[in-house]
């Protein structure tokens, strides 16, 4: 993606989708810490590709686990945040390693449509989404998941409410 904030449509779509197995929180956040990759990159001019190591499958997926365990102590705070935002939350360590994880894939798989630097399988050199869609469709796909998170966030908060005056 050309920016951070164009993957939260789709991880925010399927991390309600699949909330019961998905840590929300986690999982959106995922976007913001797997991109830390190419702030320092580009901060520190060490010349090489701003997509490294971290936008792999392989090294995201450590990144992923490690992001889901430092998140772990946090549980407490983002269980408020989604109470505030009437979404029911339930954090366990395990669920939170995998969302890490299937976040930073997720985010991956996008940017390597994208971004030509991205080496989804490293170590290999092969780029097999790399302009599978132009950046154009690209944006349009980010906003229709956008707009979609935004439907499936409505229900789903309507019928927290519901559920918790019925009670």
């Amino acid at each position: 993606m050309p920016f951070t904030p164009y993957h939260f449509g789709p991880s925010g779509f399927f991390g309600l989708l699949f909330r019961k197995y998905i840590d929300l929180p986690v999982f959106l956040l995922t976007n913001v810490v797997v991109d830390i990759e190419v702030v320092v990159i580009n901060l520190l001019g060490l010349g090489w590709p701003i997509h490294r190591y971290i936008h792999t499958l392989l090294i995201g997926a450590l990144a992923g686990a490690i992001w889901g365990v430092a998140a772990y102590p946090f549980r407490n705070f983002f269980e408020k945040i989604m109470r505030l935002i009437r979404l029911p939350y339930k954090a366990t360590l395990p669920k939170m390693i995998i969302s890490g994880v299937l976040g930073i894939w997720l985010h991956v798989i996008f940017d390597a449509v994208f971004h030509w630097d991205v080496q989804l399988f490293w170590p290999s050199r092969t780029r097999p989404l790399w302009h599978l869609f132009n950046e154009r469709q690209i944006k349009a796909i980010c906003l229709a998941f956008f707009i979609a998170a935004i439907v499936l966030y409505t229900i789903t908060a309507y019928h927290t409410k519901k559920q918790k005056n019925i009670t």
